[in-house]
């Protein structure tokens, strides 16, 4: 679990940073409404809010004239943002209304309640909820079952699908970089992509290895600030000596800026000025 692509396929390692976040976003904002996707009465021990106590929020607008009328495409002044600290849905943020005295989604008239709670929309939600669940649990699942299947030594297959998967993520800059730095061809005459996607499928394993290390450290790059840390790390790991590097460029730098002596005129042009005068 993580920002990004990052996940976590160890149970209960996805579990324990999952209340790891929770507890950090508590702690860092502590008005923060707490809520659980779980009805009935709450644990005595909870802070979180029951299902049955607030009412979620959307934020698009109403598909129908039916759904204008639910609770949870009308505004409020009490509505306020939420985590989910309890349930399936732990640790993602939400919109509530969980004033017990709201007007709008808590009336005191038991009749307009009733009206106001539509069932067919609650069916709506559980339905898609249940949907979502199942589709996280199959993802998960596949995710566990790939990364069990990977080989203890990467074969050419392995490195071939990496290294097209991470290179498509590469922006039009970076991707130029990687073609001008495995002299695959000008990218101008053939899209980008499609010339190092062919030239990919033709690679050996040391150059596919190759390729993944290049696009991950290009991928890193997010600031100049950054550029230079991961540059170092992968140096390091490969033993290049960076401060060697930067000397040399420098040095070829000042040879280029220095300007060049005047050319003196030959022999016979410089007789034919004479003459002239």
């Amino acid at each position: 679990m993580g920002a990004g692509q990052d996940s976590c396929t160890d149970p209960k390692c996805y579990h324990a940073k999952l209340d790891a976040h929770v507890r950090k976003t508590v702690a860092a904002r502590p008005k923060l409404v707490q809520i659980s996707t779980a009805y009935g009465q709450p644990k005595d021990s909870t802070a979180a809010i029951p299902r049955n106590k607030y009412v979620l929020l959307r934020e698009g607008k109403p598909e129908n004239k039916h759904q204008r009328d639910w609770p949870e495409y009308k505004s409020c002044k009490s509505a306020t943002e939420a985590i989910v600290t309890e349930g399936t849905e732990k640790g993602e943020m939400r919109r509530v209304c969980a004033n017990p005295d709201c007007p709008v989604h808590h009336p005191k008239n038991k009749q307009q309640a009733r009206v106001k709670e539509n069932a067919a929309a609650r069916a709506e939600q559980e339905k898609r909820r249940r949907e979502e669940a199942l589709a996280q649990a199959i993802a998960l699942r596949t995710f566990k079952a790939i990364g069990e299947a990977v080989p203890v030594r990467l074969m050419k297959r392995d490195l071939a699908f990496m290294a097209e998967r991470l290179t498509t993520l590469l922006d039009e800059r970076k991707l130029a970089l990687l073609i001008r730095q495995h002299g695959i061809g000008k990218a101008k005459d053939e899209a980008p992509a499609k010339l190092l996607a062919a030239f990919l499928r033709k690679a050996d394993e040391g150059t596919l290895g190759r390729v993944l290390t290049e696009s991950v450290i290009l991928l890193s790059m997010r600031s100049a600030g950054e550029s230079d840390r991961v540059l170092r790390e992968g140096a390091s790991l490969y033993n290049v000596d960076v401060d060697a590097i930067a000397a040399k460029a420098k040095q070829d730098f000042a040879a280029k800026q220095k300007p060049k002596p005047a050319q003196k005129a030959a022999p016979a042009k410089a007789a034919k000025k004479a003459s002239a005068a």
